[in-house]
């Protein structure tokens, strides 16, 4: 997710599962080349299992981008052709490449070529231009055809060398929607991708999009290989460590107490690196989500964030002030 999955986030969110497959957020190609590759790619060793997510459409590009991120640590190179933002597809790349498969191919047969790990695509089920009055309809079908050039599409990119196939289960509309209607107005077609599970034997398929508990992560897991998580994740991180729970019987998730003790020593030593304090904070409101103590552990920590001074210690302030809102009589925000 761009400008919001980055290192601190990351790191973050590794503290609730230590198995979770994290992703960074959408880098270009042309940024790691030409510009400050040792920063954008900078990460924690505490942040494996890592993938490294990359945006472009030029075939060698991204070949000496995916060397670059293998030599930098990754543990995957995953290229997307899924995000729909029209900032994304005014450079190439995203959801626009769909409609040009034998594109994709090559830029995955030069990554596969050039690196020794996992290679793998983020896709929709399809995509669709124009204003949301005009493709209305397009939304609502999906048909013979849809599903052919999905499949299509699957078929070269795994023969060029992709490994995964992640696929959000709504179609893209380009140019008609904001990215937020895009994750939410097109329908859900779970069916679509348990299909191409079923037609694409031997390769495993990731499902993205809409699940939001435990639960229905866990029935998708019933049929696919795995579930990719967003913005849920994000806003309510303790779903990774449910999952952590279900899915690895006896792992010791830490307490909310303990994860913000970690990450504390984490902004310490960032800090001391020259990062701001707030850029490590604004990923953490999401921690007490639904709990006694929300509101002022929120609040604690957006306003001390941008305090003149503020160090790691306004982390272990609001981790107090949180227990004591629950305490019994305490009322949750």
């Amino acid at each position: 997710m761009m400008d919001w999955t980055d290192r601190h986030c990351r790191y973050f969110l590794r503290g609730f599962s230590a198995q979770t497959l994290l992703y960074t957020e959408m880098i270009t190609a042309a940024a790691i080349l030409r510009g400050d590759a040792a920063r954008l790619l900078a990460f924690d060793a505490e942040e494996h299992p890592l993938a490294l997510q990359l945006g472009g459409s030029e075939p060698r590009e991204l070949a000496a981008a995916a060397r670059i991120g293998e030599q930098a640590g990754y543990d995957e190179i995953n290229l997307n052709c899924g995000c729909p933002s029209d900032r994304v597809a005014s450079g190439a790349f995203g959801a626009c490449l769909m409609r040009e498969p034998a594109r994709v191919a090559e830029c995955i047969a030069a990554m596969s070529a050039a690196v020794r790990i996992p290679v793998t695509v983020k896709m929709r089920i399809g995509v669709v231009s124009g204003a949301r009055r005009e493709v209305a309809g397009a939304l609502e079908r999906f048909e013979e055809a849809d599903f052919a050039a999905l499949h299509e599409f699957v078929t070269l990119t795994r023969q060029a060398g992709s490994r995964v196939a992640i696929v959000h289960a709504r179609k893209a509309v380009l140019g008609g929607l904001s990215p937020k209607d895009n994750r939410e107005v097109p329908p859900l077609r779970y069916d679509v991708v348990a299909r191409l599970k079923g037609e694409c034997a031997g390769l495993p398929v990731i499902v993205n999009g809409g699940i939001r508990t435990a639960e229905a992560a866990l029935e998708a897991l019933s049929w696919c290989d795995g579930v990719m998580l967003g913005r849920e994740a994000y806003h309510r991180p303790a779903l990774l460590a449910e999952l952590q729970q279900a899915l690895h019987p006896g792992s010791a998730p830490l307490s909310r107490e303990g994860l913000l003790e970690r990450m504390a020593c984490y902004a310490e030593r960032r800090l001391a690196e020259g990062h701001s304090l707030g850029s490590i904070t604004r990923h953490m409101l999401g921690l007490y989500s639904g709990q006694p103590g929300a509101r002022e552990y929120r609040r604690l920590m957006s306003e001390g964030a941008r305090a003149p001074g503020a160090d790691a210690g306004l982390i272990r302030r609001a981790a107090a002030a949180a227990r004591s809102m629950a305490l019994p009589g305490a009322s949750a925000a």
